[in-house]
């Protein structure tokens, strides 16, 4: 799914919306060392529109969220460029800039009270069901954003709904009758399913070897890091009842749950208690930190790591990633306690020998040869499939994805979706781990079941909707050209 939303991603400004209501909620999270070269403050023109630079830090962290959301909090900065988070987030925001070109030029507006209206709505600024400033003003504190660039932010989205609100045109008669029948076509298939436990795949060193030579490039050791580490541990802190409650009133709106529901003084109790003991904390990390710089305190260990190591958080290695060797940065929080770093020694990546990465070679290869010979027994089973034992189905629908054994129900859905948008009688279809070499016998229309039309008409909506705006999109890519202050954020 990743390399796909990566290849398709300037028609995404309808599918993920990464710049303000979405980055309600989510943590700041910094993308390293890319405004070299930025024009006061922004990183790119569209059109007549500028990209501030504070504008592309809130989309990639809103995006980066959402991936660490999707892998389950495994996503670290390393991963995220190698994904191209940050390209990704670029080339959404230009998109959105283009559109928002296209809105001045037609006289598409966004009034005052649409947005406050707007804003009033956000459920993550309400309390008890309405609009709380408080909670508003400390969300924005929070997040080190002023209101107006916030609001600024929220008008374009609104102005971008409005604009695209203007493609929803309702499906045509002629349209749900075409599509009905596309949807009720049936087939008869003779078919053979094909998984890798049908090839022998032999792995020969000089094979292996000349896979390397010409890939090697891809197998670098990781950028590693000595680095000098002061603790100042939180757990023995000690305060009061009433401390716990003051604190807990003061910064309530920072305890909620998966809802966004405030949680209680029980519920938020222990998260509480951690978050105050850090405040009290504070100042004596403050103080080992002028002590370690002064060359009066020790430091509790000396550590080499690889980039995003999981001893350190995500914002310290943005940080160490932008600092040069001897420096020390003030310290950062680390579960519960404060950590004081010193950058004692940096080692660049390097190409690994062949036996350093024979391991990972000699499994990337033997996927590239196992999916070659795959591949070309399907060609063979393809040319002579009358003779090749397949399997003749019944006739099988989109809705009908239990008959085609061994496929299972995931499996057999990902085929049919493929082979009736495929105008292709006979041919090979990729399903995850396998091929199906698949020749349609017969076939035959079925009657219209009249529950469908909604259902029917929903499906035209949406294919008609995503065509006008992606033939938009190609038109406003020639008419706003994109002026880029800076490396890094295009492919």
């Amino acid at each position: 799914m990743i390399s796909w939303m990566q290849k398709h991603n300037k028609y995404l400004v309808w599918t993920i919306w990464v710049a303000t209501i979405a980055f309600i909620g989510a943590g700041f999270v910094g993308w390293g060392s890319y405004d070299l070269g930025s024009k006061a403050g922004n990183v790119a023109k569209v059109g007549d529109i500028e990209i501030k630079q504070s504008k592309l830090n809130m989309a990639y962290s809103s995006i980066y969220n959402q991936y660490n959301q999707m892998m389950q909090g495994k996503l670290d900065e390393k991963t995220a460029k190698e994904m191209g988070l940050i390209q990704q987030a670029f080339a959404t925001l230009a998109t959105q800039a283009k559109l928002l070109n296209f809105a001045k030029e037609t006289g598409i507006i966004v009034s005052d009270k649409e947005l406050a209206d707007t804003l009033e709505k956000i459920p993550a600024f309400q309390k008890n069901g309405v609009f709380n400033k408080d909670i508003y003003l400390a969300y924005l504190k929070r997040q080190r954003l002023k209101a107006k660039t916030f609001e600024e932010s929220l008008r374009e989205e609104i102005t971008i709904n409005k604009t695209l609100a203007l493609l929803n045109i309702d499906a045509l008669p002629l349209e749900i009758e075409s599509v009905s029948a596309a949807m009720n076509v049936a087939d008869k298939l003779q078919y053979k399913v094909l998984t890798t436990n049908d090839i022998d795949t032999t792995i020969e060193e000089e094979k292996v070897k000349a896979y390397w030579e010409s890939q090697k490039g891809n197998y670098m050791t990781p950028k590693t890091y000595t680095l000098s580490i002061v603790w100042t541990p939180s757990k023995d802190t000690t305060f009061t009842e009433e401390e716990l409650k003051t604190f807990y009133e003061t910064n309530s709106f920072n305890y909620t749950d998966a809802k966004g529901k405030q949680l209680t003084y029980e519920e938020a109790k222990e998260k509480a208690s951690s978050d105050l003991k850090l405040k009290k904390t504070k100042k004596s990390a403050q103080k080992s930190y002028i002590a370690f710089k002064k060359g009066k305190l020790d430091s509790s260990e000396t550590v080499t790591l690889t980039i995003g190591d999981k001893k350190l958080t995500n914002e310290l290695w943005n940080e160490i990633q932008q600092k040069d060797i001897g420096e020390i940065l003030k310290p950062k929080v680390v579960n519960d306690q404060y950590a004081t770093i010193k950058i004692d020694s940096i080692k660049e990546p390097a190409v690994m020998s062949y036996e350093e990465a024979k391991t990972q070679v000699t499994k990337d290869y033997l996927v590239g040869a196992k999916k070659e010979a795959l591949l070309a027994l399907a060609e063979s089973t393809l040319k002579n499939i009358n003779e090749s034992n397949a399997t003749v189905s019944d006739f099988v629908t989109l809705e009908n994805v239990d008959n085609l054994k061994p496929l299972n129900r995931q499996e057999s859905l990902q085929f049919l979706q493929k082979l009736f948008t495929s105008n292709k009688e006979k041919g090979i279809i990729s399903v995850l781990d396998k091929v199906v070499v698949y020749n349609i016998v017969e076939q035959k229309l079925l009657s219209v079941d009249e529950n469908q039309t909604d259902a029917v008409k929903q499906t035209v909506n949406q294919m008609k909707k995503r065509t006008f705006e992606s033939n938009l999109i190609e038109m406003l890519d020639k008419k706003y050209p994109t002026e880029v202050y800076m490396g890094g954020l295009i492919n």
